[in-house]
């Protein structure tokens, strides 16, 4: 996810910022998912995996909220 948010910064254009951070936010939720299965079979502690699930809630709840805002500036 770090290398693609790296990347959108450094985008040409709006469109191709926001297609930057959809791919980061696809990441993220891949990432969630993984996350959850660990806990969910036990593999790892829900104690020592609750704060990076938080973690990557909060970097999605940031991402759709970045997009959100990008999408409605590009409107005219």
């Amino acid at each position: 996810m770090g290398a693609n948010y790296r990347e959108a910064f450094r985008s040409r254009s709006k469109p191709e910022f926001i297609a930057n951070l959809g791919i980061c936010l696809k990441e993220l939720e891949e990432t969630s998912y993984w996350l959850e299965l660990l806990v969910d079979e036990n593999i790892v502690a829900t104690s020592k995996m609750s704060r990076l699930l938080d973690e990557t809630n909060q970097l999605i709840a940031i991402l759709v909220s970045i997009i959100k805002r990008s999408k409605d500036l590009s409107t005219p």
